[in-house]
Order: C-alpha cells, then sequence, then structure tokens
C-alpha cells in the first residue's frame, strides 16, 4: 500500500533558533487581539445580547435570498436564517430591539404581517423573546464554561508533567484563547454560544496536541540525561512533526467542508475551526516549547547523570 508522509523522517530543524520571534509575535497578537476585544469589541449573537426567534414554515422549500431581503428592509437590524429539520422550516433570529418587552411583541408581529404579505400560506409556528437578563446569564455561564475547561487542563497537565510543562501549557492557551477572540473581532463573527462551544473545541485540541510534544520531551528527558535541553526539545520536536502535521491536516480535512457548505450555522463555527487548528498546532511549537526551555533550563534533570548508551534513539511516533 502507498504510505504518505507529509514530513520526511529523521528531521533536524531547529525550532528554537526562533524562539524570541514566536514569543514576541505572539505576544503582539495578543495585546492586539485584547485592543480589539475592547474597541472596536465583538459582534455578539442574539444569546448575549438579547433578541427575537421566529420558528416560520413556508408552504413551499424556503428561498432565502428572498427572505433575508425582504426582512432586512424592515430595519430591525441583523437578520440571521437557519435551516432546520425540512426546507420548509425556517428558524428567523433578530437583534434585540429597543423598549421593553412590548417592543419585542410588536417587533415579533411585524415580521409575522410581513411574512404572510411575502410569501401567502406561511406558518408561524413559535415567537421566543431572548431578554437582557437571560442573555446576561448565558454569557456568564459561556465564560464560565471556559474558565472552569481551562482549570481542569491545567490540574490534568499538573499532575501528569511536571509544573513547568502545565505552567507552559496553560500561558499558551490563554494565548490562543485571546487570538481567538480576536480572530472574531476582526473578521465580524457573530459570538454567541456557538462561538464558545468553538473555542471549547479549539482548547481540547490544542492541550492534546501540546500533550503529545510534552510527552515525547519527558520520554528524552529520561534517556539523554546529558543532552542540552534546547537540543533535546528540538530533537523531541522533529520527531513528532509527522505525527503532529498529519493530524492536523486530517482535521483540517474534516472542517474545511463545514465552512465551505455548512450554512449560516456551521459555516461561521468551520471558518473559527480552521483558524483555532491552526493555531494551536503552531503555537505548539513555537509558543509552549519555547517556555518550557525558558522554564526547565537546570530543572527537569532527574536521575542518574549518565548519559543514555550510545545509539539509543526513542521510538519515532508514527
Amino acid at each position: 500500500m502507498f504510505h504518505l508522509r507529509l514530513v520526511p523522517d529523521n528531521t533536524k530543524i531547529p525550532f528554537m533558533n526562533g524562539r524570541i520571534a514566536g514569543l514576541v509575535v505572539s505576544a503582539i497578537l495578543s495585546i492586539a487581539s485584547i485592543i480589539l476585544f475592547f474597541h472596536p469589541g465583538l459582534n455578539y449573537g442574539i444569546d448575549f445580547r438579547g433578541g427575537i426567534v421566529i420558528e416560520a414554515r413556508t408552504p413551499d422549500a424556503a428561498d432565502f435570498a428572498s427572505l433575508r431581503h425582504t426582512l432586512s428592509g424592515l430595519g430591525m437590524g441583523q437578520v440571521a436564517l437557519q435551516e432546520f429539520g425540512s426546507a420548509q422550516d425556517v428558524l428567523i433570529r433578530l437583534e434585540r430591539q429597543p423598549g421593553d418587552d412590548a417592543a419585542q411583541q410588536v417587533a415579533a408581529d411585524k415580521v409575522r404581517n410581513t411574512l404572510a404579505q411575502a410569501i401567502p400560506g406561511t406558518q408561524v409556528r413559535r415567537v421566543e423573546a431572548v431578554g437582557a437578563s437571560v442573555s446576561g446569564e448565558l454569557f456568564a455561564n459561556g465564560m464560565l464554561a471556559l474558565g472552569l475547561a481551562m482549570l481542569a487542563m491545567l490540574v490534568y497537565i499538573w499532575f501528569r508533567f511536571e509544573w513547568q510543562f502545565g505552567f507552559g501549557a496553560v500561558v499558551t492557551l490563554i494565548l490562543d484563547i485571546t487570538k481567538i477572540v480576536g480572530f472574531y473581532a476582526v473578521t465580524d463573527i457573530q459570538f454567541n454560544l456557538t462561538a464558545v462551544a468553538a473555542i471549547l473545541t479549539v482548547m481540547g485540541y490544542s492541550v492534546n496536541d501540546k500533550v503529545v510534544v510534552y510527552d515525547r520531551m519527558r520520554e528524552n528527558l529520561r534517556i539523554y540525561k546529558k543532552m542540552p535541553l534546547r537540543d533535546l526539545i528540538d530533537m523531541s520536536i522533529n520527531e513528532t512533526l509527522n505525527r503532529t502535521v498529519g493530524t492536523s491536516v486530517c482535521t483540517l480535512l474534516s472542517i474545511i467542508p463545514l465552512a465551505l457548505f455548512g450554512g449560516e450555522a456551521l459555516q461561521d463555527f468551520g471558518i473559527v475551526l480552521i483558524f483555532g487548528v491552526i493555531l494551536a498546532t503552531s503555537s505548539s511549537v513555537f509558543i509552549a516549547a519555547p517556555i518550557l526551555l525558558f522554564l526547565g533550563e537546570n530543572r527537569l534533570r532527574r536521575g542518574s547523570p549518565d548519559a543514555a548508551p550510545a545509539g539509543k534513539t526513542p521510538a519515532t511516533t508514527p
């Protein structure tokens, strides 16, 4: 059978030569992302900003272009349309309108009447208004989920590896999250509960990738007692490079169709995941590894000071 390797065997790329540049670029991007978070800010979706959700069924397959054009002309702000169930079922999301709950009901009635005139026979099956208190609670719960996930990953890595590994992984994870937030701000993609799910997915992928690289580093620390940590880290990254690149490419191949053909429901989710996978893969090499080098020099050597027997090399990750 044809055996494809995306990265040649026995590569000797000196990744740590670019450790300073990697950390500086990462810091600049993260600082810029934090600034963008405050100004101009994120494009919060209905989940976090409040709004109106209307479930409608058209007599024939819904014409989303025509529906979007019709509803956008009502002057109610951004209108999001989503197909669910059959081709006749449409989920309409509107921004929260100025005023109290009565104003939201007036806006819903206006949409109902517009649909009845534009597409006779359309049935409005459900109308829900997400109030400011509910949207605030959803936002708080979403941020709590991100915080608890990060804490759980910190505890996991801290117990599995030495503290230097755990600190490096969590710092890198925080930098990754800030860049994803900056990506939302630059692209103006709606930040909603789906965005929280995307960030959690990227966090899990990022930590998994770093655990693989860290595991090889820890294995090599036991074998090569006298090798300088900088050389050992470079060797470990090169040994896992084929596995890292291969996993990332396979993941991207499954995500790209979501970004291209997922429609409004999954397109934004897929786009963020593509950015997150690329970011997580690169940060394992250019952020997590340099942090470990700075923290672990003269601290990660344990056991006998004797060098490993000549010719002994760790197993290569397929």
